[in-house]
């Protein structure tokens, strides 16, 4: 071929040659032309020409990048399917793995979620091991690659045939079949709130090469922020169902709780009895029971553990478990309670908790009102007239005090008209808006102003007063009255 335009003989007579402009390796040819005509129509033609095959080249170029790129969309138009079709994570996470594996050729790759509780990037998935047999990762470790690009929140990759990529992560030592990676950090924006990094993608062991392209990270990143996403709406989820659990146990401890409190007809026959148990959530520490002594006899305990909430329960569930052996057992309340101390000694002590705790025993036969109250200082006898009377303490509240020294008191006590009084002190600490407290002179004044009605009539007065006074009381309430 000539190197410019100009006449050319062949075997059937000469013919004038042009190269086209731009496009290399093509040529023009006028054949049958007069002398002179064919420089002047190649000068017209060429430019056209150039312009067909430029614009059939860029065409063939456009198909080409479609088809090489039409993977990456089908396994993104497939990643946003598996997302939007199930909620558990591992399952999700796994799915991905294989499929960006198998599209940027990673033999080896896994996916790396962060745990707030303990610090950690845990391995959700895995390809070319069990991501049981990846170890967790600190995201303050300064040897990992991982929690380097959690840290950065940026890509970490390494092209050994690049010298300003990321140093090598001595993938020899680590059994990999190439020393190229490419890690990239998954994260998520809430609406309104900063960008976060909620996990990690990692590839190694290239396939067909060792080096991922740019078009490799360019998809992982597309990926790692579908991944985002659906990494919070898991979390949420699971949030939420176990959420959803604890209030049902919350609710099951409530109930199973209150159930170990006795109804009021245990008593019935032998004296009236109300009594309301108001944990502060939904379970707590104040406790009462009561039960029959024979003779006419009848005990009753009311306590509060110095705390609320799980704690305090577990404490008052021991402390009811006791209080029924010991007072059956017992002669004198100050007996009751001395055994009480003696068999919880040992769980106040390791738990560092103490309660105070008022029992009595009513004899209708003696008329007498017998009682040990260790550090319980809501306990009254309000008479049929008069003022109400105090049952002061005899003893330490339970765990704070030695063993032994528990005394014992007794008030006459006048059947059919006398009220026996307890409750616990969430109910007169109450404080409303202002932070002015419900008090004891107002419970003491709403008892005597309506002890001639039944006790149950007495305690609703009470306690729809506390209510309207303290919406939100801070402590668990309790209130016993008695009349026998």
């Amino acid at each position: 071929m000539p190197r410019a335009a100009g006449p050319v003989p062949t075997p059937t007579g000469s013919v004038w040659l042009a190269p086209v402009p731009g496009v290399e390796g093509f040529w023009l040819e006028l054949g049958d032309m007069a002398d002179g005509a064919a420089p002047a129509a190649g000068e017209r033609i060429l430019p056209v020409v150039g312009a067909l095959l430029e614009a059939e080249r860029n065409r063939a170029l456009v198909g080409e990048e479609l088809a090489s790129r039409y993977e990456e969309i089908d396994l993104l138009y497939a990643i946003s399917e598996i997302l939007g079709q199930t909620v558990r994570l591992e399952e999700a996470a796994q799915t991905i793995v294989r499929e960006v594996s198998a599209v940027v050729g990673a033999r080896r790759s896994s996916i790396m979620v962060f745990d707030e509780a303990s610090g950690m990037l845990r391995a959700v998935a895995a390809r070319g091991f069990a991501a049981d047999g990846l170890e967790p990762v600190h995201v303050h470790d300064e040897r990992s690659i991982a929690a380097q690009v959690f840290r950065d929140r940026r890509i970490v990759s390494h092209d050994p045939a690049d010298p300003t990529t990321e140093p090598g992560a001595g993938g020899a030592a680590r059994g990999y079949r190439g020393v190229a990676y490419l890690s990239v950090p998954i994260c998520y924006a809430a609406p309104g709130g900063p960008l976060r990094c909620v996990g990690v993608i990692n590839l190694t062991d290239r396939i067909g090469g060792d080096r991922f392209t740019t078009g490799d990270r360019k998809l992982v990143s597309a990926i790692a922020s579908q991944i985002g996403a659906a990494i919070e709406n898991a979390r949420l989820v699971l949030r939420d169902r176990q959420q959803q659990r604890l209030r049902r146990e919350l609710e099951l401890a409530h109930d199973l709780q209150l159930k170990l409190l006795p109804a009021p007809d245990v008593l019935h026959g032998d004296a009236t009895v109300a009594a309301r148990c108001m944990p502060a959530e939904s379970v707590g520490g104040d406790f009462y029971t009561f039960s029959r002594l024979g003779r006419g006899r009848v005990g009753v305990m009311l306590g509060d553990v110095a705390s609320h909430g799980f704690s305090a329960a577990l404490v008052m569930a021991l402390v009811m478990s006791a209080a029924g052996i010991h007072a059956a057992a017992s002669v004198t309340p100050d007996e009751t309670l001395s055994a009480l101390l003696d068999s919880l000694s040992t769980e106040l002590s390791t738990t560092e908790m103490y309660f105070t705790v008022f029992y009595g025993v009513l004899d209708p036969l003696a008329g007498r009102l017998a009682y040990a109250n260790a550090g319980h200082p809501y306990a009254f006898r309000v008479p049929r007239f008069g003022e109400p009377e105090r049952l002061e303490t005899t003893a330490p509240p339970l765990g704070l005090a030695p063993h032994g020294g528990i005394q014992r008191r007794q008030v006459p006590w006048s059947v059919g008209a006398d009220l026996l009084v307890l409750w616990t002190d969430g109910l007169v600490e109450a404080r409303n808006a202002a932070g002015e407290p419900f008090g004891e002179q107002r419970l003491l004044q709403l008892v005597c102003d309506h002890r001639e009605e039944s006790p149950d009539d007495i305690l609703r007065r009470v306690l729809a007063e506390a209510n309207a006074h303290a919406v939100l009381p801070a402590d668990d309430r309790t209130l016993l009255i008695l009349r026998m």
